[in-house]
C-alpha cells in the first residue's frame, strides 16, 4: 500500500507546484528509499483528476497520518508518538520540497512583478509543503470582541504550549547546540530533534535592511493573515536602538502591504525569544493600527512629523510622515528620553538597582500615503505585591492570561493557551448545570471571574451561553492590555503621559 500512497504524494507534490513533472520517478525513488520499500508497481498507479485546494489539504493531512502508521508498523518510526511523527512527516515532505536557491530565485521573479505576488506565492508554498500545519492551524478557535478600544481578536492557540514568563527570562542569554535557537538560518532544512523542530521543508527569503543580511520566513503557528517572522541573519540579542527603527521602516518599503513590529528587549515586556533579534509582520490590520490619535502635538524640530497619542489601553505615541528618515529620528528622541525616564509620582522607575525597565514596543506601516510608526512604552519593574511586573497581567486575570504581552497582544490579538478550549467547555456545561465550579479543577480558578459577571445577565441559555463567555472572555483581555499600560486612562495617568511628551519637546495642537 505504500507506492500508492508515495503516488498519491508525489502527485500532490506536482499539483501543489513543489515537483516539476519531469522529477516525477525521482521522487518517487526518493520517497521508496525513506521508507525502505522496493514494493512499487507502475501498473498500479491510480488514475488521479486534479483536486481543487481544499481537498489537497484535507488528503495531504490525511495521507501523511498513513504513511506515519506504515512507517511505525514497519519499525521505521521509534514510537508512535507526536513528537517522532512531526519529524518524520516533516523528513517526508523534505523530499518534495525544492532546493533554497529554486525558492530564492522564484520569490525574486515574482517580487519584481509586485512584492504583493511574491509574498502571496511564497506563503502559499509555506502552507503546500506542510511547514505551516493547515490541518492544525484550523483547530484554533478565534472570534472578535468588541470593546471601547474596537474590536479585539481573540484566540485560542492549540498548537503553541503556555510559557512561563520566569522560564522566558532565564532563557534570554542561554544557547544550545546547533541550531542556537529556533530563528536562527541554520534551520533551513535541519532534521530536527525531539527538542527541536524538523525543517527540512522550511525555506527562507534574503532581505537587506539597514544594509544588513536578514531573512524572511513565516511563522508555523500563523496567529493571523501572513504572519511572517523576519530576523537578523546573526544569532544576537534582541536590543532595540534607533537603528531598529530603519530597519522597520525598510521593511515596510520592500513591502508596503505589510505592517512589522519588534517584541521590546527586556524580560516580562519583551516576546519568547530575546536571544535573537527578530521582527514580526504579515498583510494584517489589527485593532491597534485602526485606533485613532486622540491628543494631538507636534515635537520640537520635526515641523514635517505629525505625532499623537493613542486611544488605546495601552501607552502608545504615534508618529507619522511621508518620509522615514525623520520618523526614525523622532523615534530615538523619545526611546532615548524614555530609557532614562523616571517620574515617582507615576511609578515609573528607568532603574533600579542598576536594573533598567524602561524600553520601546514599535510598530511600522505604511497608511494612506504615510509611514506610521508607533511607539509603546513598556516598564518591567516587579514589587512583591506584582512578582511578574506591575505593567503586566495582575494575578486576578492569570486564569486567562498570564504570559508576557508581547507584540501580538499589544496590538490587539490575544493568544490565549490551548488549557482553555477544555476549560471554557467545563465552564459552560457547570454554569448552565448549576454546579458548584470550584469542586472542579478546570473550573475553580475561574470561579470568582464567573461570579462577577454571571449578575449583569438576566438569563443564560444553551443558545446564549458561548457568546456570553467569549465576550467575557474578550473584556478580560481588555483588562489585561489596561494591566499592561504604563499610563492609566484616569485623569492622573494622562496627566503623567503628558509630563512625558512634554520632556520629549512635544507641544499640544489644538484640533
Amino acid at each position: 500500500m505504500i507506492d500508492i500512497w508515495i503516488q498519491r504524494l508525489v502527485q500532490y507534490g506536482i499539483e501543489a507546484g513543489l515537483v516539476d513533472g519531469r522529477d516525477e520517478i525521482y521522487t518517487v525513488n526518493r520517497l521508496l528509499e525513506l521508507f525502505e520499500s522496493d514494493d512499487y508497481d507502475e501498473s498500479r498507479k491510480e488514475a488521479q483528476e486534479k483536486t481543487g485546494l481544499e481537498e489537497r489539504e484535507d488528503n495531504l493531512s490525511e495521507l501523511l497520518s498513513h504513511m506515519m502508521d506504515y512507517a511505525y508498523e514497519k519499525g521505521i518510526l521509534k514510537e508512535n508518538s507526536i513528537g517522532y511523527r512531526d519529524l518524520f512527516d516533516t523528513k517526508t515532505m523534505g523530499m518534495l520540497t525544492p532546493p533554497p536557491s529554486v525558492v530564492m530565485d522564484r520569490f525574486s521573479s515574482l517580487y519584481e512583478e509586485s512584492p504583493k505576488a511574491a509574498t502571496d506565492w511564497y506563503y502559499k508554498f509555506s502552507q503546500d509543503t506542510n511547514y505551516i500545519r493547515r490541518d492544525r492551524i484550523k483547530k484554533d478557535v478565534k472570534w472578535v470582541t468588541p470593546t471601547e478600544y474596537g474590536d479585539l481578536d481573540i484566540t485560542i492557540n492549540l498548537s503553541k504550549p503556555e510559557k512561563d514568563p520566569k522560564a522566558i527570562a532565564a532563557a534570554k542569554n542561554a544557547q544550545s547546540g546547533y541550531p542556537k535557537c529556533l530563528l536562527c538560518k541554520e534551520n533551513e532544512g535541519y532534521a530536527g530533534r525531539l527538542n527541536h523542530p524538523a525543517r527540512q521543508n522550511h525555506r527562507i527569503i534574503p532581505v537587506k535592511i539597514n544594509g544588513q543580511d536578514w531573512f524572511f520566513q513565516y511563522s508555523p503557528y500563523v496567529y493571523y493573515r501572513e504572519h511572517c517572522i523576519v530576523f537578523n541573519g546573526q544569532h544576537t540579542p534582541m536590543k532595540i536602538e534607533k537603528a531598529t527603527f530603519r530597519k522597520l521602516l525598510d521593511f515596510v518599503e520592500k513591502f508596503p502591504h505589510y505592517f512589522v513590529g519588534s517584541n521590546a528587549d527586556l524580560p516580562i515586556v519583551g516576546g519568547s525569544i530575546l536571544a535573537h533579534d527578530h521582527f514580526q509582520g504579515g498583510n494584517f490590520e489589527f485593532a491597534m493600527a485602526k485606533a485613532p490619535i486622540e491628543e494631538h502635538f507636534w515635537l520640537d524640530g520635526f515641523s514635517d512629523v505629525e505625532a499623537g497619542i493613542v486611544r488605546w489601553p495601552m501607552s502608545v505615541i504615534r508618529l507619522r510622515c511621508t518620509k522615514t528618515q525623520p520618523l526614525v529620528e523622532a523615534g530615538d528622541g523619545i526611546l532615548k528620553k524614555w530609557r532614562e525616564y523616571t517620574d515617582e509620582d507615576a511609578f515609573l522607575y528607568a532603574f533600579t538597582d542598576g536594573e533598567p525597565h524602561n524600553t520601546i514596543t514599535p510598530i511600522a506601516r505604511k497608511k494612506d500615503g504615510f509611514f506610521e510608526l508607533d511607539l509603546v512604552l513598556r516598564n518591567n519593574i516587579t514589587t512583591k505585591e506584582h512578582p511578574l511586573g506591575v505593567y503586566h497581567p495582575h494575578a486576578k486575570l492569570h486564569h486567562i492570561k498570564k504570559e508576557n504581552i508581547g507584540l501580538i497582544e499589544v496590538m490587539g490579538l490575544a493568544v490565549l493557551p490551548a488549557r482553555l478550549k477544555e476549560e471554557i467547555e467545563a465552564l459552560k456545561r457547570a454554569i448552565l448545570e448549576g454546579k458548584d465550579l470550584r469542586l472542579d479543577e478546570r473550573t475553580a480558578k475561574h470561579a470568582d471571574w464567573v461570579e462577577e459577571f454571571l449578575p449583569h445577565y438576566e438569563e443564560i441559555t444553551e443558545e446564549n451561553i458561548d457568546l456570553i463567555i467569549k465576550d467575557e472572555v474578550g473584556k478580560v483581555f481588555s483588562q489585561v492590555l489596561e494591566d499592561a499600560g504604563v499610563y492609566k486612562r484616569t485623569a492622573e495617568g494622562k496627566k503623567a503621559f503628558l509630563r512625558f511628551i512634554e520632556s520629549c519637546g512635544g507641544k499640544w495642537q489644538q484640533m
